[in-house]
C-alpha cells in the first residue's frame, strides 16, 4: 500500500549488515511473487480445464496486480530503502505511490471477489450461482477492482486532496540536510486516511470474514449430514459400523476447506491489518510512527502479494497439476491421469432434505461396477467428476 511517512531520519538508516540482510530478503520477496504469479498465469491460459472454471477468471486477474505490484512498486521501494534515497524525481513520485495504492487496493479487492464467488457457488442452490455469476456480472465485478482503486490513488495523490493541511511537514521530511538525502515521502490527512482505509481495506475484510464464516458454517453443515446418512443407513440391529471410506474422506475433505479458509483468513489478516490499523492511527497522533516501522509493516502487505498464488492456487489440486505439467516439461506421469473407465452422467436424489449426487462407473473389462452418494456442495467446480 501507500508509502505513508517513511522517514528515514539519519539515526534510522540502516547499518551494512542490515542492509544486505534486506537486501537478500527483499529480493527473495520480489522473486517469489513474479515467479508465483507468473505460474498462476500461464497455468490457466495453458489448461483447458482451468479455463472452464468461473473462479480462475478472478485468479488470473489477481495474479496479474500482483505481479505488476512486484515489477513496478517493490523494486523501487526496495531501492530507496538500501540506498537511502530516492533518485528518481518528484513526478515519478507520485506516479509509483499512485501505482502502489491502485494495484494493492486491486489486489485486496480482489481476494473480496474471490470469497464472495465461493459463498455463491457454495452456499447458495446451484440456479442462484448461475444467476449471480453470469459472464457479465463477472465482467463487472472485475472491472469494478481495478477502477475503484482509481478514485483513491491516481485522482487524489496527483491533486494533492491527501496532502491538505500538512503540506509543510512533507516538505520538512522530504529533504535530510545531515545525510543530503531526498525521499519519495507520502503522508495523508485525516480524512484521506480514513477514506483510503475503509474502501482499500475494512469494507473488503468484513465482506470476506462474512462469507468465509458462512462456507466454514456450510462445510461444518455437510459434515453433520454425512453422519446423519451414515446413521440412516446402518442396520436396524442397533450395532454401530465404522463410516465406510467415502464418508471418511468426505468429512476429511470438510475439515481440510475449513482449514484452509482459516489460513487465508489468517494470512490476510496478518500481512494487512498491521499496515491499515497504523494508517489511520497515525495521523491522529501527529505523525510520530517511526519510519522502521512503517517500512516493516509496509513490507509485511507487500508480502501478501507474493503468498496469494500459494494461497488461492497451489493449495488446488488442479493447479498443483498444471504447475508440475509446466516445470517439469509436460513429463506424462503429471498429466490427468486417463479414463479407465466410462462414467455416465449424474443422478441426483434428495435425502433428509440434502440433494445428494449418484455416481455410475463402470470399467472397461466390464467385471466390475461401483456406484456412490456424493452431497452436492452447490459448487459447478466440485461436481466436474460428474461430467
Amino acid at each position: 500500500m501507500e508509502e505513508l511517512d517513511v522517514n528515514v531520519s539519519s539515526s534510522e538508516t540502516f547499518g551494512v549488515a542490515e542492509k544486505i540482510v534486506l537486501l537478500t530478503f527483499i529480493s527473495a520477496v520480489i522473486l517469489m511473487a513474479i515467479l508465483g504469479n507468473l505460474l498462476v498465469m500461464v497455468s490457466v491460459c495453458r489448461d483447458r480445464q482451468l479455463r472452464k472454471i468461473k473462479t480462475n477468471c478472478f485468479i488470473v486477474s489477481l495474479a496479474f496486480a500482483d505481479l505488476l505490484v512486484s515489477v513496478l512498486v517493490m523494486p523501487f521501494g526496495a531501492i530507496e530503502l538500501v540506498q537511502d534515497n530516492w533518485i528518481y524525481g518528484e513526478m515519478f513520485c507520485l506516479v509509483r505511490t499512485s501505482l502502489d495504492v491502485l494495484l494493492t487496493t486491486a489486489s485486496i479487492l480482489h481476494l473480496c471477489c474471490i470469497s464472495l464467488d465461493r459463498y455463491y457457488a457454495i452456499c447458495c442452490q446451484p440456479l442462484v450461482y448461475r444467476n449471480k455469476m453470469t459472464p457479465l456480472r463477472i465482467a463487472v465485478m472485475l472491472g469494478g477492482c481495478w477502477v475503484i482503486p482509481t478514485f483513491i490513488s491516481f485522482l487524489p495523490i496527483m491533486q494533492g486532496w491527501n496532502s491538505i493541511g500538512i503540506i509543510d511537514l512533507i516538505q520538512q521530511r522530504q529533504f535530510n540536510k545531515a545525510s543530503n538525502s531526498t525521499y519519495c515521502i507520502f503522508m495523508v490527512n485525516k480524512p484521506y486516511a480514513i477514506t483510503c482505509s475503509v474502501v482499500a481495506f475494512y469494507i473488503p475484510f468484513l465482506l470476506m470474514v462474512l462469507a468465509y464464516y458462512r462456507i466454514y458454517v456450510t462445510a461444518r453443515e455437510h459434515a453433520r449430514q454425512i453422519r446423519v446418512l451414515q446413521r440412516a443407513g446402518a442396520p436396524g440391529d442397533g450395532r454401530q459400523h465404522p463410516p465406510d471410506q467415502h464418508s471418511t474422506h468426505r468429512m476429511k475433505t470438510e475439515t481440510k476447506a475449513a482449514k484452509t479458509l482459516c489460513i487465508i483468513m489468517g494470512c490476510f489478516c496478518l500481512c494487512w491489518a498491521p499496515f491499515f490499523i497504523t494508517n489511520i492511527v497515525d495521523p491522529f497522533i501527529n505523525y510520530t510512527v517511526p519510519g522502521k516501522l512503517w517500512t516493516a509493516f509496509l513490507w509485511l502487505g507487500y508480502i501478501n502479494s507474493g503468498l496469494n498464488p500459494f494461497l488461492y492456487a497451489f493449495l488446488n489440486k488442479a493447479f498443483r497439476r498444471a504447475f508440475l505439467i509446466i516445470l517439469c516439461c509436460g513429463v506424462e506421469r503429471y498429466r490427468r491421469p486417463s479414463i479407465l473407465g466410462q462414467t455416465v452422467p449424474c443422478s441426483t436424489t434428495t435425502i433428509n432434505g440434502s440433494t445428494h449426487v449418484l455416481r455410475y462407473t463402470v470399467l472397461h473389462n466390464g467385471h466390475h461396477q461401483e456406484h456412490e452418494k456424493l452431497p452436492i456442495h452447490n459448487d459447478p467446480e466440485s461436481q466436474e467428476s460428474c461430467f
